[in-house]
């Protein structure tokens, strides 16, 4: 028994050395060298990563940006924000233009295995659905057949329309432009009889139209989008570093430790929030951060939780309910291993 605890303690060193050496050695000792983290992310999707009039940005995606900032600099606004189109995006991440990807992106086997990259986990559950004008007067999807369908070119939107019409035995016409701007702008000119792309999407995408309240996006969700975070393969301790810190704004949410009481939080004595918030252990300095970059990234982001309520939740213009993305504690699916 004493040899095998050895064993395991000297294991768990080596294991601790191994992520600090590559951290001074990868891309995190590259972007603590530089001072910034370069982050990939939409051109522009209310709710998920838009700017404002002077160029500050926001939204789910651009939090976790903020996250993974606040995390290694104690400061959320290291980040240069480089806005990348569908067509683009795994291009400008394979080449080194960008250090992560994160903007709705969906998690498949093929982008998984054949692009050389890696996705460091989902931060929102999607669908793809249907937006419609409400005068046509459809209800269902499947009243769409012989429509015309807007969608934007280099997604898994144009794929997963073409297996619903034809798993429906249904005809349509597809008309499909570069760019998402240019994909809504031609749905309300009446180029097409409706709008399709991730259900998250939709809503956005609604809100640049002249008359919101005009359209509506149609009950049937036609695919699994799982959205989320990319980056390289063959750095296996930034990846770490993309993936906890997902993890630890969904462990902080389901621990009840918010942006406004995580300094109190530092006093508690509940072992699962010591180790969050860095009071007990050295999980930070396996991934080559420091032991309090969980308490940096609620302290300046805030929890799972509160970045979705102000982005897309209930204190949004889209006010998306949680649904898929509500914790596994209620209902949902998201769901974080421990740090432990």
């Amino acid at each position: 028994m004493k040899t095998f605890i050895a064993a395991a303690l000297v294991a768990a060193a080596t294991s601790v050395c191994v992520g600090g050496a590559q951290a001074q050695t990868g891309l995190l000792g590259q972007i603590k060298s530089k001072g910034v983290l370069t982050c990939g992310v939409g051109p522009g999707l209310a709710g998920f990563g838009i700017p404002d009039a002077q160029g500050n940005w926001s939204g789910l995606d651009v939090d976790l940006c903020k996250a993974i900032s606040a995390a290694i600099f104690n400061d959320p606004n290291k980040v240069k924000y480089v806005p990348l189109s569908s067509k683009d995006r795994f291009t400008a991440l394979q080449s080194g233009e960008v250090d992560l990807l994160s903007r709705n992106t969906t998690w498949t086997m093929s982008r998984d295995t054949s692009l050389g990259l890696n996705f460091a986990g989902v931060n929102y559950y999607d669908g793809q659905g249907f937006l419609v004008r409400k005068k046509l007067g459809i209800d269902s999807a499947l009243k769409l057949a012989g429509a015309s369908v807007c969608t934007q070119q280099g997604t898994t939107t144009e794929l997963n329309l073409a297996d619903y019409f034809r798993a429906n035995k249904m005809k349509y016409e597809v008309v499909a432009f570069a760019s998402a701007d240019e994909t809504i702008k031609a749905y309300e000119s009446g180029r097409c009889d409706a709008f399709t792309t991730d259900a998250s999407g939709l809503y956005a995408e609604r809100l640049k139209l002249s008359a919101p309240a005009d359209h509506i996006v149609l009950p049937e969700i036609i695919s699994k989008e799982p959205l989320g975070p990319v980056v390289r393969h063959g750095d296996d301790n930034w990846l770490d570093v993309v993936k906890w810190t997902h993890n630890a704004m969904l462990n902080a949410e389901e621990l009840g430790v918010t942006k406004a009481n995580v300094d109190e939080m530092l006093k508690s004595d509940n072992p699962e929030i010591k180790r969050l918030v860095g009071t007990e252990g050295k999980f930070g300095e396996a991934i080559g951060l420091s032991n309090d970059w969980a308490y940096r990234i609620i302290k300046h982001v805030g929890n799972y939780g509160e970045s979705f309520e102000r982005n897309v939740g209930a204190g949004s213009l889209l006010k998306i309910a949680r649904g898929q993305n509500a914790l596994w504690t209620k209902g949902g699916l998201q769901y974080a291993p421990p740090i432990r």
